[in-house]
């Protein structure tokens, strides 16, 4: 029986954390979204109903790694190419895949067995998440517990797309393409700052304090529990809106225009942040491109930029913006006061 989750239009409030999701649905070069907040504000909901929302993907008939139309093959599928087979495709719906915890570099990245390799010359590979994860949405809860050499593997091939295994000079490679999302809670510790940086986006995570939107959650979550006809259609229905706003998006992305006086506006703020390096200016363009892209606007507007700064440098202020006194989002909120204006 197929599980059925919570529809993410349905979703109450947490207007930048479905941005942040989204605009990495439209443009996956972003480099996935971090989900930083406390326990019970919905994080995981939210991620495992995102999955529903995403366009579904064609892959490769008979392909364990599901090779994706348009993508690098991998090894086993140029090999029957080679034989002469013809390549067919199906279509699937994309999956959240679970990183769990405990997992092993071996568990993540897959084996190689060199018994065989040594004995017969045969490549045989055992695959892990990141062969499960292709084409779909990589989820990691509780990043920040992960072994930091794991987490480095991951961002590394999430940025190249590619898993590369060697071992005593036997070497695999497959696709690897997913949508990275990590969730933390800072309570329990954090991400070393060379880490943090090499997530595209990342969003602070509160409950609601406003009554009128707790009582709006509480509300839904029960009309969901007990299964409620009328509350199912309508949101399905929004979220099959929504994923045609995402394809429709993912297709106009390339022809959304950034001027050259954007461009020197998110200069501009980013380095009277003093951020570091320059992938927050980057991430800020491509944030605010894609969420021009799912308003259906040629360029980005106001809105479309403050969101994308607010999504993209947080985590690349000097200032833990997390901490109470929250110095560094303060100055951010400053600048974009200014930048409105």
């Amino acid at each position: 029986m197929m599980t059925r989750h919570f529809p993410f239009s349905a979703l109450v409030g947490q207007s930048l954390l479905k941005k942040g999701l989204l605009v990495n649905a439209v443009d996956p070069t972003i480099g996935g979204v971090l989900l930083r907040g406390e326990k019970g504000t919905g994080k995981t909901t939210a991620v495992r109903s995102f999955a529903a929302v995403l366009p579904p993907k064609e892959v490769a008939l008979g392909c364990r790694f599901g090779c994706v139309r348009g993508a690098v093959a991998c090894d086993e599928c140029r090999a029957r190419e080679g034989l002469g087979e013809t390549r067919s495709y199906e279509e699937r719906p994309v999956e959240v895949v679970d990183l769990p915890l405990n997992a092993s570099e071996d568990r993540v990245v897959g084996s190689l067995d060199l018994e065989a390799a040594l004995r017969s010359g045969t490549r045989k590979f055992e695959m892990g998440v990141l062969g499960k994860a292709n084409g779909n949405v990589l989820y990691i809860d509780e990043v920040n517990l992960l072994d930091d050499h794991v987490v480095d593997v991951l961002l590394d091939v999430a940025v190249s797309g590619v898993n590369v295994v060697m071992r005593e000079g036997v070497s695999y490679r497959h696709p690897s393409r997913f949508l990275l999302v990590g969730t933390m809670n800072p309570e329990e510790g954090e991400l070393r700052p060379q880490l943090l940086d090499r997530f595209g986006l990342c969003v602070e995570i509160s409950g609601e304090r406003d009554v009128s939107l707790r009582k709006s959650i509480v509300e839904r979550v029960l009309l969901f529990e007990r299964g409620d006809e009328e509350f199912r259609e309508k949101w399905d229905r929004e979220d099959r809106a929504l994923r045609e706003r995402v394809v429709a998006a993912r297709a106009a992305l390339s022809g959304i225009d950034v001027s050259g006086g954007i461009l020197e506006s998110v200069v501009g703020v980013v380095a009277e942040l003093g951020v570091a390096g320059h992938r927050g200016d980057i991430m800020v363009l491509k944030a605010a491109k894609a969420l021009a892209a799912l308003k259906g606007i040629p360029s980005p507007d106001e809105e479309c930029l403050s969101d994308a700064f607010r999504l993209a440098l947080p985590h690349r202020l000097k200032e833990d913006p997390f901490e109470e006194s929250a110095a560094g989002r303060n100055r951010l909120e400053g600048v974009l006061a200014r930048f409105g204006r």
